[in-house]
């Protein structure tokens, strides 16, 4: 790897580390569908409680981090590229999911990032 791109990669590294607010729009779950050639975008809803942790709506309890969760996704997406699913989440009227300007940047970041891996057919892991 040349000095450009490592610089680059630790400079993302560093960034993916830094406090974000959540989004009390709820937030996605994205993967891809190799074989069907599509980006997969799930949306699920949240609370934020008094410690800014996502809550499950129905039990108030924090959402993990890590691990399995089974919950049902509010609405689903699922596109060929990031423009196309950039459309569909943010310029459907009757779509509104993300309520904060750093989270659409986020989600349209990662859209690029599964679109790339689609591409070259490597594995996509959201950050």
């Amino acid at each position: 790897m040349n000095a450009i791109l490592e610089s680059q990669a630790a400079t993302n590294d560093k960034l993916s580390q830094r406090f974000i607010e959540l989004d009390p729009g709820g937030y996605f779950l994205i993967f891809l569908d190799q074989s069907a050639g599509l980006i997969c975008a799930e949306h699920y809803s949240n609370n934020i409680n008094d410690k800014g942790l996502a809550t499950d709506p129905e039990t108030g309890e924090p959402l993990p981090c890590h691990g399995s969760l089974k919950r049902l996704p509010t609405t689903s997406f699922k596109a060929q590229t990031a423009k196309e699913l950039c459309i569909q989440i943010f310029e459907t009227p009757q779509t509104q999911l993300v309520t904060k300007l750093d989270h659409a940047a986020y989600l349209g970041r990662e859209f690029v990032r599964a679109e790339m891996a689609l591409a070259d057919g490597t594995t996509y892991i959201q950050d």
